[in-house]
């Protein structure tokens, strides 16, 4: 039934498609033939009677149903043991996968635990750096602080001599004086 009904489609399609090809006024040459086979075929006046036609229907339905049933069952065999097989090889590879996963998660804890360790040591490194800065920081004050002392040293020994030089002209005064207003 399904095949009758797929070629009065075809043909449905077709006569569609010549139709629509040609212009209205004028129906294609196919056209006509398929018109004229169709109405003969719809024609009840012919040889076989229609009782005759639907049996013969029924039996090459019947015919091609028993075909692909036994078709259907060889593959149905052929399918269970297929997917028996399927089965199998779904849990082997199953089975290779969750032992790659197991494996994969081992190597990210690894991994993980390494990256932990170098972070901690880039932190103390940083901690370190940041220690040394500061201790840089701070050697560099001193430094500055130590050169102004050395200047302020300087200019105090400066002040010492000329304080000194000072106290030995004026005492070098007093005597002149005293000398003179004697």
């Amino acid at each position: 039934m399904s095949s009758l009904y797929s070629r009065s489609k075809d043909l449905s399609s077709r006569s569609r498609k010549s139709l629509s090809d040609s212009p209205p006024s004028s129906p294609s040459p196919s056209t006509k033939t398929f018109r004229q086979d169709r109405a003969s075929r719809s024609d009840s006046s012919g040889v076989e009677p229609a009782s005759d036609r639907l049996s013969a229907r029924t039996s090459t339905y019947t015919r091609r149903e028993n075909r692909l049933a036994s078709l259907s069952k060889t593959e149905d065999d052929s399918a269970s043991k297929d997917y028996k097989k399927l089965y199998e090889d779904a849990l082997t590879e199953n089975e290779k996968l969750k032992s790659r996963l197991e494996d994969s998660k081992q190597e990210l804890t690894k991994i993980r635990s390494q990256l932990d360790r170098v972070t901690q040591k880039q932190d103390r490194m940083s901690e370190r750096s940041t220690v040394f800065e500061s201790e840089k920081r701070e050697k560099e004050a001193l430094e500055k602080r130590v050169s102004d002392m050395e200047e302020e040293f300087k200019v105090l020994t400066e002040l010492k001599s000329d304080n000194q030089r000072l106290k030995d002209e004026n005492g070098a005064l007093i005597r002149v004086i005293s000398k003179l207003s004697k």
